[in-house]
């Protein structure tokens, strides 16, 4: 049996896992640990011009789950490249371009109003900084609303503050530095946590735990087939919305981009039932434990399988082995 994949009309391009920061609420497992690997310049251009014309604009500007956004990692480590892919994307005509960012290169006024500017020269229409708990954990504050203030003088409307109440908590904090996880521990309740990625390994403790049996009957055909919102990895890597470790084929060829599911039983046991991916995963030795969410059940499973055999889609590997960083 054989599924077409949906042409993409929103998503991202991770320039690289490599990050400044290990945040424990990262879906992808991103670290400084991480080897670089920036994507090649051949497959940028070869994926922005399959993604030109499917991308749709956002009616607004830019919005979080619209247009095509670069991240990573984190994209301002490898600043030429980002430029690059800017460029490119723009030259396109690729709508609602913008980056993402946890400020940490925002050492001083001129030198953050100068990169902005190239990147607005070259095409950016505006961009997303986050603004958390794990990002204050090892970015000084006063980097971050630096960023904000001059990236409101340079894009107008188009800059989203994510989460915008945790600046609203800082700002009235008074917060100039860093912030200790343990302080800000009592904020975590108006995070946005999905129970994905790292969150279950580095914060489950403040979830409520189910056995894999609450899971079965469900699969998550809707997070991997869908349209809005894919991701697009370094190693060319299709990820299925915020699937993090999963690859549905070669985005470098979107167009034959289909899922013969005999050949992919990973994939074919998630669109059907959690269930049949737990099994898989009892016949190379996986032992049961507590989850918080199907997501939990699903990666932890496949953290296993990655490590004690050989399936197509778990990539890239690596992050199988970063989500303890």
């Amino acid at each position: 049996m054989q599924i077409q994949i949906p042409s993409p009309i929103s998503g991202g391009i991770l320039l690289s896992y490599k990050c400044t920061t290990s945040c424990k609420h990262c879906m992808y497992a991103c670290s400084r640990k991480w080897k670089g690997d920036w994507i090649k310049k051949d497959d940028l251009e070869r994926i922005l011009d399959q993604l030109a014309g499917k991308i749709e604009p956002c009616a607004w500007g830019i919005g979080i789950n619209y247009g095509l956004h670069f991240t990573g990692g984190e994209p301002f480590m490898n600043f030429r490249l980002l430029l690059k892919a800017v460029k490119i994307a723009s030259e396109l005509g690729i709508p609602s371009l913008f980056v993402e960012t946890n400020c940490f290169w925002c050492r001083n006024d001129e030198f953050t109003e100068r990169r902005l500017r190239e990147l607005k020269d070259s095409g950016l229409d505006g961009i997303l900084i986050s603004v958390n708990p794990f990002i204050a954990e090892n970015v000084p504050f006063e980097r971050t609303e630096r960023c904000i203030r001059l990236s409101r003088k340079i894009f107008g409307a188009n800059v989203i503050i994510y989460q915008e109440i945790f600046y609203h908590l800082f700002k009235k904090m008074g917060l100039k530095d860093t912030l200790s996880f343990e302080k800000a521990i009592p904020a975590l309740r108006y995070a946005e946590l999905l129970p994905m990625g790292r969150v279950p390994y580095k914060l489950g403790h403040l979830f409520r735990k189910y056995a894999a049996n609450a899971f079965f009957g469900q699969s998550c055909r809707n997070e991997l087939i869908r349209s809005w919102h894919i991701h697009i990895d370094n190693y060319c890597n299709f990820i299925p919305g915020y699937c993090g470790g999963i690859t549905l084929g070669d985005a470098r060829d979107l167009e034959s981009l289909k899922l013969d599911l005999e050949e992919r039983p990973i994939l074919k046991a998630l669109l059907t039932d959690l269930k049949q991916l737990f099994e898989l995963g009892k016949k190379f030795g996986y032992v049961e434990r507590d989850y918080i969410s199907k997501c939990h059940l699903c990666v932890d499973v496949r953290r296993h399988l990655a490590m004690n055999a050989d399936f197509d889609e778990l990539q890239p590997l690596e992050f199988y082995s970063h989500l303890d960083d």
